[in-house]
């Protein structure tokens, strides 16, 4: 398999784009040509309009086993440099992953070790089956989740992590709900229906609304109400009103009508 070949980009008729890691015989393990190959489409989905949605998903029994075994072998042997260099090309990966303007799925079934958590944790939402298996595996290798870490930590709390970074434990998908590493918890049969439900929700919404109601969390997010921070979102709500977008969406709710952008979901 080429290094085209492990990560594939599918888009439908719809806008919704399938961003798949594709090394089943790998259990979807990623070494530094894969961390490439995301970059690239991740750049590819943010300058792409069409898209509206971004399903994060893998082909085979696992969603990642996190690195590469040979990866980490020629890692033994990197400089320092090198060491730097190659953690930051994953670093710039995972943050073109955590800002993407469009709203994104993690779609997770069996496996998801080490970095793995961090793309998980990156995406807006995250649904995995019952079976899923998740572990921060990096310290029984010697090692820390240092580039994943802030997601990760963001994702499921500090004090939480404080237990997993360091023991490694495998958790259930029903710890992992618990914890807000992901979002639901379904049987592997409805799997895929409820990746559809929530994609087909997302697609009912304005985009750039979804765009900026996103970009608000991290505007918002940890803040404190200030006469500042009141002004700042009071104008943030006026710009939208006033917007293509939001003039069309007024519209069409006080004409009962569908909003142009739901094309053919129009029902």
């Amino acid at each position: 398999m080429t290094a085209q070949d492990s990560v594939r980009l599918d888009i439908d008729s719809r806008g919704v784009a399938s961003l798949r890691l594709n090394r089943p015989d790998k259990h979807n393990a990623f070494d530094d040509s894969v961390i490439a190959r995301l970059t690239t489409h991740l750049d590819d989905i943010e300058n792409n309009d069409a898209i509206r949605v971004v399903i994060v998903c893998s082909t085979g029994t696992s969603f990642s086993a996190g690195a590469d075994l040979n990866w980490m072998k020629r890692m033994a042997n990197y400089s320092a440099e090198e060491n730097q260099r190659d953690a930051e090309a994953l670093a710039t990966m995972l943050d073109k992953l955590n800002r993407l303007s469009k709203p994104t799925i993690a779609r997770v079934q069996g496996a998801a070790f080490g970095g793995a958590i961090g793309i998980i944790a990156c995406c807006d939402m995250a649904i995995a089956t019952k079976l899923s298996k998740f572990c921060l595996s990096e310290v029984r290798l010697g090692l820390i989740p240092a580039t994943i870490s802030p997601y990760v930590i963001e994702a499921m709390g500090a004090r939480v992590c404080r237990r997993y970074f360091q023991t490694a434990e495998v958790f259930s998908a029903r710890r992992a709900r618990r914890l807000g590493l992901i979002s639901e918890c379904v049987s592997e049969a409805e799997l895929d229906i409820a990746v559809e439900t929530l994609t087909d929700n997302l697609l009912k919404n304005g985009p750039c609304a979804m765009t900026q109601a996103k970009r608000l969390i991290a505007t918002v997010g940890d803040q404190p109400v200030s006469p500042e921070l009141l002004l700042q979102t009071s104008r943030l709500i006026a710009d939208i009103r006033v917007s293509e977008e939001g003039q069309e969406g007024l519209q069409a709710f006080l004409q009962k009508r569908a909003p142009a952008w739901r094309g053919h979901n129009n029902d």
